[in-house]
């Protein structure tokens, strides 16, 4: 899994996301061609689904806490991602493959783009309230704190910091940090807590401007880097490392 990242949760993943303006329209043809030709650099996507929406998906067949890959079109977008990923090349090069080839064979445009993004996701395994924990790890002595944790609070159910900054000065490239828990009312109201993840989400995004098609890799190249200098830098520091700190020193719950 990739350095420094991977080693400091439960689970780990990269995403990449093209939105579209115009709605896609690629006929069974079409897409078969483009599956083809990304499963000759790719030939382990091997499972094709149709879902709900009109979204199509690509993906490998792997163990559980394996690595694995995975393409999908939906009607405004390109997704594809990488669960567990050995190095950043490796993701690198996934992207360089279907962003070269999706232009050709989806006859994208550069008129119809909308944005580009690259997602780091990390997965925190916690079985008790996440709001609380997130609460009292990330907010504390905050402002926030007198009405989180005032003797008028009997539980905290909504805790979910969200942040945004721009990284140009004509904001056409941005970063989003989002601290997602999964805790319900009713697994506070009862204390049976589900065994979902808390997940810190790093969102970097590129507004596209005239870029030509052909520049779609390298600027998925570059939110890849900028991704991973903000999460060795600020995320997995600032973040994902105190909330897997808050986990291990609460008592574990069945």
């Amino acid at each position: 899994m990739i350095d420094g990242l991977g080693g400091v949760c439960d689970d780990f993943y990269v995403s990449c996301r093209l939105f579209l303006k115009l709605e896609l329209a690629p006929g069974r043809e079409t897409l078969l061609h483009f599956f083809d030709r990304i499963r000759k650099d790719i030939p382990s996507l091997t499972k094709l689904h149709m879902r709900e929406g009109n979204t199509i998906v690509l993906e490998e067949d792997a163990e559980d806490g394996a690595s694995r890959r995975w393409v999908r079109i939906d009607p405004t977008s390109l997704r594809f991602g990488y669960f567990a990923p050995p190095s950043l090349d490796d993701v690198r090069r996934m992207a360089d493959v279907i962003l070269t080839q999706a232009p050709y064979h989806l006859t994208f445009s550069e008129l119809d783009y909308d944005h580009l993004e690259v997602i780091y996701g990390f997965d925190l395994a916690y079985r008790g309230n996440h709001d609380q924990l997130v609460a009292e790890t990330l907010i504390g002595e905050h402002a926030a704190g007198s009405f989180l944790f005032g003797d008028h609070a009997a539980h905290i159910i909504e805790a979910q910091p969200y942040f945004g900054i721009a990284l140009t000065p004509d904001c056409d490239e941005q970063a989003y940090l989002e601290v997602k828990s999964r805790t319900t009312p009713f697994e506070v109201r009862s204390a049976t807590f589900e065994g979902e993840p808390i997940t810190v989400f790093l969102t970097v995004r590129k507004y596209w401007s005239g870029q030509p098609s052909d520049a779609l890799a390298s600027c998925c190249g570059h939110l890849l880097d900028t991704g991973h200098e903000l999460a060795m830098d600020r995320i997995v520091p600032g973040f994902v490392n105190p909330l897997a700190a808050a986990i291990a020193s609460r008592p574990y719950q069945p």
